[in-house]
């Protein structure tokens, strides 16, 4: 497989939208570039592999999904530390991994070298990945291309680079779920920037119908992915440490803003908690997505 750069015309810093603004002229659209500068840094501090390790069994029953072969070319997107990476190559499949920090691709080569698995891991950003159309068998993301800023370009290029009889395997959080819920109490205490799509949308049918419909049968499954942790307030630690848009959330409030926002997942841990002997475990609904690109 031979990659060549793609590059498809930037997205403008500033993008024109129908609508009326106060002098009855267009008024701006989200400011994507910045949009997608914040969402950088945001996943790129703290340590995402330490949450990122616990959703490994999400790769391992994604890559069933998609009934991978063995020899298949296939583009794990916004890559992370490499959940899906690795259960593809355990697959025998020709894995390429990619995500726009290269902290978190280094951390899944190191996984990759551990378990003596060959992976090819590239920089890229998922509105721009520099390969060829019609270049892979598969291509798949777990919980990471629903979070890029310009959608409907993301899911053109994922479209993009899947050959056509390919397939293109998703994990999307849902809205009414308990990580959804986590990004809107978030958005409570520290607004996302206006004109935004909520990344939870990947995770309703109809989103996917309009960004994949024409590209083929898309198939959707709820599923739940299980958080296990020692407490709530565990939790809290975890990921006010270590899970990028907690960690920023909480630096960007003043004390008694953060004193808030740990009583409002406080109460949204209790909400989904189902133990009952001083431990957390909290289902976390996701769509598993499969579309079979015509």
């Amino acid at each position: 497989m031979q990659n060549v750069h793609h590059n498809p015309a930037a997205n403008p810093a500033t993008k024109l939208v129908t609508g009326t603004g106060p002098q009855g002229g267009l008024s701006p659209g989200p400011d994507l570039a910045a949009a997608k500068a914040r969402q950088q840094g945001a996943w790129a501090s703290g340590n995402y592999a330490v949450v990122g390790t616990t959703l490994q069994i999400v790769g391992e029953r994604l890559c069933e999904a998609l009934d991978l072969r063995a020899g298949e070319t296939v583009l794990d997107v916004a890559a992370g530390n490499g959940n899906a990476t690795l259960a593809a190559a355990r697959r025998w499949c020709r894995v390429t991994s990619t995500d726009y920090v290269p902290a978190l691709l280094e951390q899944g080569r190191r996984r990759a070298d551990a378990e003596g698995l060959s992976v090819n891991f590239q920089t890229a950003d998922a509105e721009a990945l520099p390969f060829d159309a019609d270049s892979f068998d598969v291509v798949l993301s777990t919980f990471g291309v629903m979070f890029t800023p310009d959608q409907d370009r993301a899911a053109a290029e994922l479209a993009r680079v899947c050959r056509p009889g390919g397939r293109i395997g998703l994990a999307n959080w849902t809205p009414d779920g308990f990580i959804g819920q986590l990004f809107k109490v978030i958005g409570q205490h520290v607004p996302p920037p206006a004109g935004l799509r909520p990344p939870s949308l990947w995770g309703t049918s109809e989103r996917l119908e309009e960004m994949f419909g024409a590209e083929g049968k898309v198939e959707a499954t709820k599923r739940n992915f299980v958080f296990r942790y020692r407490s709530a307030a565990h939790w809290i630690e975890v990921f006010r440490t270590w899970y990028g848009p907690v960690h920023k959330a909480f630096a960007a409030l003043p004390t008694d803003g953060q004193v808030h926002l740990e009583r409002d997942l406080e109460q949204l841990i209790g909400r989904f908690n189902r133990a009952d002997d001083g431990t957390m475990v909290v289902p976390s609904d996701y769509l598993e997505v499969v579309v079979r690109k015509l």
